[in-house]
């Protein structure tokens, strides 16, 4: 059984996908939770893109105690300095370093010749090194490069001290035969190639990201590069949770498997998608909603008589919690605390209690709270650092030919302020509200809207996507009552807007 190494790359390749950028806090919490997933190397961001990004990648590479932690770095003196700087503080550190190979980005992007990228990937190569034994080379675009060249560019690499050779098929343009073949050209030709790991790092523009990898690990691949979600750029990147529990249910097949722990992946997709407020298809495999549901009746026979009639996996072997406990308004703090440890979350005492009071507030509005609403709960419970308005209450008026008016009110410190406004709609008019409570003229980018659990008395959770001079910031807010959750939204935005620095 081959052990193949996961390097996520998700707070570094997954964040630059539209939309899905992370504050500080928010990538040390995906930092903690990939760290408790399993994956061998974190990816943590791109050290000289910006002071944010160095902050980033430092702190997570002081948090992170499992993982080797990498930065990204070109093959320039400079940004090898910034990683390095970075990622110093870990446990393990790696630097990243990268450089096209193939003719169209070398002649249109780089402006370089053949021979001058192989010298620079000789000279950069072993500067990093000087720095950090573990030093990982990619050749972007390499799967549309010339292959002798390619093998040239990788033999160099090794030579100057690289532990790690990737291939990236940067804009997802090969297919899985291409792929594995060229694995097997690059270890056939390679000089070194024993000494190393060899990564694929694939894009899904095609829509064979995860298939691409699968074919490189057949061909002998012994890391694989991908993100949570399969988030990334453009179409994204090859998906974590599909890649691990292929090799994991097809091990027959492939007869490789992951150190990852498969129970922590569902949590930590609701965790990035909690994050960034974009959702995962419902039909989208392994984490979808509709992954594990069987509506036609033939379906629930089969599964009711052997599971494995029509389920290749246990949805609890990838995290996905189990109604095993009813829960209502009668039921007490102990029987919560029970319901969501069997669900994979340790709560302390003073977050339980801060749960516990919405769970009965929740509890008075449904007969019956599910997995689901629990689950919403807990993820919508984590608080923005310094926050400074608290929800209180809302009324609203709003019919047609009549003024649409909210009254909205919140809590500062010790301090209850109340505000009234007009507007267009009942969620215009109370936006309009807190932007004069707070003194501040938010802009409203995007709003959405969608239920997180089933019924009639379903929980509805709002995201809204807010402006402010040149921060950009998601706010979620939960309630059965979709006015309340938008408003909820609203003001968890724009708390956000106030803790950021």
């Amino acid at each position: 059984m081959n052990k193949i190494k996961v390097f996520d790359t998700t707070l570094r390749d997954g964040e630059q996908s539209p939309g899905c950028s992370m504050n500080l806090s928010e990538k040390i919490e995906m930092a903690r939770q990939l760290d408790a997933l399993g994956v061998d190397i974190i990816e943590a961001g791109f050290a000289i893109a910006s002071p944010m990004d160095f902050k980033s990648v430092q702190t997570i590479a002081e948090v992170v105690t499992n993982c080797k932690v990498a930065s990204l770095a070109r093959c320039t003196k400079g940004d090898i300095d910034a990683a390095w700087e970075a990622v110093k503080g870990a446990k393990y550190p790696r630097i990243h370093v990268f450089l096209a190979t193939s003719d169209i980005h070398m002649e249109y992007k780089l402006r370089m010749t053949r021979e001058q990228v192989l010298a620079s990937i000789a000279e950069n190569v072993a500067y990093a090194k000087s720095y950090c034994d573990d030093i990982e080379f990619s050749a972007e675009d390499a799967s549309r490069s010339d292959p002798a060249f390619l093998a040239k560019a990788y033999s160099t690499a090794i030579a100057a001290g690289a532990t790690v050779i990737n291939v990236p098929d940067t804009v997802g343009y090969s297919t899985p035969q291409e792929m594995g073949e060229l694995i097997s050209y690059l270890k056939k030709h390679v000089e070194g190639v024993d000494q190393v790991d060899i990564s694929v790092h694939c894009h899904d523009d095609l829509g064979m990201a995860v298939a691409n990898t699968l074919a490189c690990v057949q061909a002998g691949a012994t890391q694989v590069e991908c993100t949570v979600n399969g988030i990334g750029e453009r179409a994204g990147n090859a998906s974590l949770e599909e890649i691990v529990m292929a090799l994991k249910t097809r091990q027959d097949f492939y007869q490789a498997d992951t150190g990852v722990n498969t129970r922590q992946i569902y949590r930590s997709s609701k965790l990035l998608s909690n994050i960034t407020g974009v959702s995962v298809a419902p039909s989208k495999s392994i984490v979808g909603a509709n992954a594990f549901a069987h509506e036609s009746g033939i379906h629930q026979h089969g599964v009711l008589a052997n599971a494995q009639t029509y389920e290749i996996m246990k949805s609890t072997d990838v995290g996905i919690p189990q109604n095993t406990m009813v829960l209502g308004k009668h039921s007490g703090k102990h029987a919560l605390r029970e319901k969501l440890e069997s669900m994979g979350y340790e709560v302390s005492d003073e977050r339980l209690d801060e749960i516990f009071v919405r769970f009965k507030a929740l509890a008075d509005k449904k007969k019956t709270i599910t997995s689901s609403d629990l689950e919403a709960l807990v993820l919508n419970q984590r608080r923005v650092d310094n926050v400074t308005y608290d929800f209180v209450s809302h009324v609203v008026n709003t019919g047609l030919d009549v003024p649409n008016t909210a009254c909205i009110k919140v809590k500062k410190d010790d301090e209850t302020i109340e505000e009234v406004a007009i507007g267009t709609g009942p969620l215009d008019a109370s936006f309009k509200a807190i932007n004069h409570i707070v003194g501040m003229d938010v802009a409203l980018s995007s709003f959405s809207l969608s239920a997180v659990t089933d019924g009639e008395d379903a929980i509805g959770e709002a995201t809204v996507k807010l402006a402010y001079g040149d921060k950009t910031v998601t706010g979620r807010g939960l309630s059965t009552d979709i006015i309340e959750s938008s408003i909820r939204a609203y003001i968890n935005g724009i708390n956000k807007i106030m803790g950021v620095q």
